[in-house]
């Protein structure tokens, strides 16, 4: 067998695998990689933090269903790349952390930038581990993908020293493939027992969560809730695995990112299909409430997140896809037809009993009439992206979404500066889609740096900015505490020009003040980006002190807007 430079067949493996882009940023420790890289197929990003490569990595996995890669070299590389593996981890997002590292000769003396990644990493990643043996590499990097790819998937980091970087190998790429993923199935009996509960429920409900999008299993979903007549609700990790305009939509229920009608839906739901989905604690609440007298089905691809928040009336551990055919398919046994519609027609009534009210005309802006604006102007095929705070609250809240994979938002960890980056993974995976980041004022800066990867390599999409001067979230927070006190980021007239920044790194962007402006500034936001194929801001100035509806409990959110 032909004896070749040991990075040579890691690249082999990564292009194998599905890898036709990474983000990363070179080092000494980590260059033969780079020199492996020359030339291969796969191209390269060049971010200006560690932390934007892993969240590019994330946008791009989101997208494709791939695994992402990020890569960095030693020391500060691989710390500054652990909010990004957290996130994944919480999301259960398959990304591919890559670190150099200095001589395996030198660890135990203090080395330059050497520092024990692995350790650090392992809370947050499903395997971290460093290579010691140059023959090891394309099978650890094979079983790297196998791990991030099955089960709930999730972030993996492979530390390289560069003295084993450096070595020769015996391999043959075009002998090698991919390592089997085991599909998850689940156990017929517990399929039947799902379906004995769901048939008898009056009033059943099937929560949609992540799974469902990680598992490609909307059209399952669909199927299912058509043939049995279920209504559907989402989680905010699920948004987009079901039609908002469909019949069957319930809505999203939570104690922040919710809408009121679904939080009465599922207050009178009598039982709980939730697929994928963790029971976290923003969309449970008070777990009183939320339980209630009702009845769950939980299903996960993961055994351990059965019994983790609250114990269910039935778990079952499966794929959420190989589930919902088994179900399908228990149901071609059954006698069972659609059932009576009331339990549909009274979720649209309470959708027409209790909305929140979207068309305000006043000035300063209110955060619903943006997102008003932003379904009536996007198309179903559009990404979005957004991350945490108020604005991701009104998103939530408002946003519509029709498609999987198409609604990404980082849900449980919730790092702010999340958007820029997650939008140019995106992006990368899909070029030819409009994709657009909703933004806050305060996590536009923590990796606003990322706008210049944007401009080098004419990565184009707009960012839509609610601009209230304020850490907003935690100012409504403080109210709990009678304060108000270190929030407030406004100084001179606006605060941070942030036009004047996008301009700064050779983007451009517009300030909206009035909500009859929003129309106009979108329309040339996208035709800006065509021109010019970089970010495209377009700033909407908020009210200042605007709360958005939230609650300890689904049946206590209090609510902030007149209706």
């Amino acid at each position: 067998m032909t004896r070749i430079p040991a990075m040579e067949a890691v690249v082999d493996v990564l292009a194998d695998e599905g890898v036709d882009v990474a983000f990363g940023c070179p080092g000494a420790a980590i260059l033969p990689l780079y020199q492996a890289m020359q030339g291969r197929g796969i191209e390269h990003l060049v971010v200006r933090h560690e932390e934007g490569a892993t969240h590019m990595a994330d946008g791009w996995s989101r997208t494709t269903g791939k695994v992402g890669v990020a890569i960095g070299t030693s020391g500060p590389a691989g710390t500054n790349m652990i909010t990004g593996l957290y996130t994944a981890h919480a999301d259960s997002i398959p990304i591919l952390c890559i670190t150099g590292q200095a001589a395996s000769s030198k660890l135990h003396q203090e080395a330059f930038q050497a520092v024990d990644i692995v350790e650090i990493a392992k809370p947050v990643t499903k395997w971290a581990v460093q290579v010691k043996e140059a023959a090891q590499l394309p099978w650890i990097f094979r079983e790297a993908f196998r791990v991030a790819r099955s089960g709930r998937p999730g972030p993996v980091l492979i530390d390289l020293p560069i003295d084993v970087q450096k070595q020769l190998i015996e391999w043959d790429s075009s002998i090698d493939s991919a390592l089997p993923v085991s599909p998850v199935l689940p156990s017929p009996a517990r399929v039947e027992r799902a379906l004995d509960m769901l048939l008898a429920a009056e009033r059943p409900l099937i929560l949609a969560g992540g799974g469902v999008v990680l598992g490609e299993a909307s059209p399952q979903l669909r199927a299912v809730a058509e043939r049995l007549g279920v209504p559907v609700g989402v989680t905010l990790m699920g948004k987009g695995s079901f039609p908002e305009d469909h019949e069957l939509f319930a809505g999203m229920a939570g104690i922040q990112t919710s809408q009121r009608w679904a939080n009465a839906a599922f207050l009178e739901a009598d039982l709980v299909l939730a697929l994928g989905a963790r029971f976290g604690d923003r969309h449970t609440g008070e777990l009183s409430v939320y339980r209630g007298e009702r009845k769950f089905i939980h299903v996960d691809i993961e055994p351990t997140q059965l019994g983790k928040v609250f114990g269910p009336d039935l778990g079952v551990v499966s794929d959420t896809g190989a589930f919902l055919d088994a179900l399908l398919s228990a149901l071609d046994g059954r006698a069972a037809g659609v059932r009576d519609r009331a339990w549909v027609s009274r979720i649209g009534d309470l959708k027409e009993e209790l909305p929140r009210r979207e068309d305000f005309d006043s000035t300063p802006i209110k955060a619903p009439r943006v997102f008003k604006e932003i379904n009536e102007y996007y198309g179903p095929d559009t990404y979005f992206v957004t991350a945490i705070g108020l604005y991701q609250i009104w998103s939530g809240q408002f946003q519509r979404a029709h498609l999987p994979r198409h609604y990404q938002v980082c849900g449980q960890a919730g790092p702010l500066g999340w958007e820029i980056p997650a939008a140019i993974g995106v992006k990368k995976a899909r070029p030819d889609a409009e994709v657009v980041g909703v933004v806050g004022d305060y996590s536009f800066q923590f990796l606003v740096e990322e706008l210049a990867v944007a401009a080098q390599y004419d990565v184009g999409f707009v960012l839509v900015m609610l601009n209230n001067e304020y850490l907003g979230l935690i100012r409504q927070a403080e109210t709990g505490y009678d304060m108000n006190f270190q929030v407030d980021i406004h100084y001179d007239d606006f605060g941070a020009d942030n036009v004047k920044i996008m301009e700064a790194y050779g983007c451009s962007g517009t300030r909206v003040v009035d909500p009859d402006g929003i129309r106009s500034s979108l329309e040339w936001a996208r035709k800006e980006v065509d021109r010019t194929h970089r970010p495209v801001l377009v700033e909407i100035m908020i009210g200042r002190e605007d709360n958005a509806a939230m609650g300890a409990a689904l049946d206590s959110v209090k609510e902030f807007e007149s209706a």
